[in-house]
């Protein structure tokens, strides 16, 4: 509380979250006391005052705000978000029990509009966002199930028709299933009931699907220990639930075609699993045509121009983009791809057949670390100590990031912000380029700043309040104007 007036008001104007709990806002007008980050409309400064507590607002005469409630925040409760999170369980659960939009508004107890605000501020998605693919993924599981033989040998399930799998799991018929199922999925039912068992297999791309794109980013580390393009076959080392392998891409206009070549895997569910990295490579469950047509609208179709299709490219791990965010912290990419190299040189081995590919590193492998290791590898003290504390909660399961990855945006970024060395913009970056939200703003991010100041046309560079102001429109989108904001300079690739 020793900021100037000036300075709180601010961080009200910016809706700045790092500062929630710090101070609290009064404003006299209404009677009311908020977050900083409140999203109701802003108060002029004459009529605003700052409080150190909620206890201090309240014995000016003020009460808590209904839209951002200050006093859960304060005592580090927040029943609103506990009961959206409560309702997508349920609907991840058993999404046959909302046939409809009107049926989650029921069961949620708010109102449509407030309740499509909650989805979108929580979860970064819409109610029949949610639905759909909560029966996408419960159809995934129906058809790959299998059952243990009273040998403990594990066999196919008995293979139900693809029509009662899809009324199994809420679809009306079987030609809806398939549209969504092949555009989320690069693959119909059919072929991925096929992925159990198998080594090889094909995943279809949207129409005008921007390869150079893919291409573009499989190079970006000429020298990268982990991943190869050569004309259009790629190799990339992966982890499985088996341990590393190596995962062998083909690349044309119309579909990738992909086999896990090595080493030999004798479980299942290899195939599965490659396909959910390729699926995120790919980013085919980013709705890439409605940002675009939002672009558009918003008069800005040159961000979009020669590349409407674009999707930000996922990492292969969540571990691997937990790594990005912190070894690229603070210095440019250049040496960030360096610093990587050394790292996965100095915890892995090269993997058998694959062509001086290295294993992806480990949370154990790099938990096992001194910080002081790192050292000579050219890292600051802080960013090893970082990278190797980060792993050791990891490792020890004190961060779950297979939990992570079901959890709601406001979860994932709390917990993630509450870990001693990732600031927003790697938490951004993680969100983003590893979880797969819909809506985030690495802000401070040079590449995002560059893309706006050429873009819009300004005298100067946007600071992160005013990125943060100048993103707002893309809402919620955000994380794919940050993916074009990223090419916006850069030439079309082939």
């Amino acid at each position: 509380m020793q900021m100037k007036h000036a300075t709180l008001y601010s961080r009200v104007l910016a809706g700045d979250a790092a500062y929630n709990g710090r101070f609290f806002t009064g404003v006299l007008t209404t009677g009311i006391y908020c977050l900083p980050s409140c999203k109701a409309r802003k108060p002029k400064p004459e009529n605003v005052r700052f409080f150190p507590t909620c206890e201090a607002a309240r014995a000016a005469g003020l009460r808590p705000c209904r839209k951002c409630h200050p006093d859960d925040f304060a005592r580090g409760a927040d029943p609103v978000l506990e009961d959206m999170e409560t309702l997508v369980r349920e609907i991840r659960a058993d999404p046959t029990r909302f046939a409809d939009v009107a049926a989650i508004v029921r069961r949620s107890g708010f109102g449509a509009t407030r309740l499509f605000e909650l989805f979108r501020q929580h979860f970064h998605a819409t109610p029949a966002d949610v639905v759909l693919r909560a029966r996408i993924k419960t159809a995934k599981q129906k058809l790959v199930a299998t059952t243990r033989s009273s040998s403990g040998r594990r066999a196919p399930a008995a293979e139900r028709s693809l029509l009662e799998i899809a009324q199994e799991v809420g679809f009306e018929s079987l030609s809806v299933f398939h549209e969504h199922f092949r555009r989320l999925n690069g693959m119909t039912p059919a072929a991925y009931r096929d992925l159990r068992g198998t080594r090889t297999f094909r995943v279809l791309l949207p129409t005008d699907y921007p390869l150079g794109y893919l291409r573009r980013a499989l190079t970006r580390d000429p020298h990268s220990l982990t991943e190869r393009l050569d004309g259009n076959r790629a190799s990339i080392a992966i982890q499985l639930d088996a341990g590393p392998a190596l995962l062998r891409l083909e690349l044309s206009d119309d579909a990738i075609n992909a086999e896990v070549v090595t080493p030999p895997i004798q479980h299942d569910s290899a195939a599965i699993e490659a396909h959910a990295v390729i699926v995120g490579l790919l980013g085919l469950d980013q709705d890439a045509t409605a940002f675009a047509r939002m672009a558009r609208k918003l008069g800005l179709a040159r961000l979009v121009a020669g590349r409407s299709e674009l999707r930000l490219v996922q990492t292969t791990s969540i571990f691997d983009g937990v790594l990005w965010s912190i070894i690229g912290q603070q210095i440019n990419f250049t040496f960030a791809c360096l610093l990587r190299r050394r790292l996965i040189e100095h915890t892995g081995a090269p993997l058998d057949g694959a062509e001086g590919l290295y294993c992806p590193p480990t949370p154990a492998a790099i938990a096992a670390l001194d910080p002081d290791a790192l050292l000579p590898l050219k890292f600051s003290r802080q960013k090893a100590s970082t990278v190797v504390s980060v792993a050791r909660l990891i490792a020890d399961g004190q961060l779950d990031l297979a939990a992570l990855r079901g959890a709601s945006a406001t979860r994932v970024e709390r917990t993630l912000l509450a870990i001693r060395g990732l600031g927003p913009w790697s938490v951004n970056y993680i969100m983003m380029r590893s979880l797969g939200f819909a809506d985030c703003v690495p802000l401070g991010d040079t590449g995002v700043s560059s893309g706006l100041l050429a873009l819009l046309e300004l005298e100067e560079r946007p600071d992160i309040d005013a990125t943060r102001t100048l993103m707002a429109v893309f809402s919620p989108y955000r994380s794919l104007a940050t993916a074009h904001l990223w090419q916006f300079q850069k030439p079309i690739p082939v």
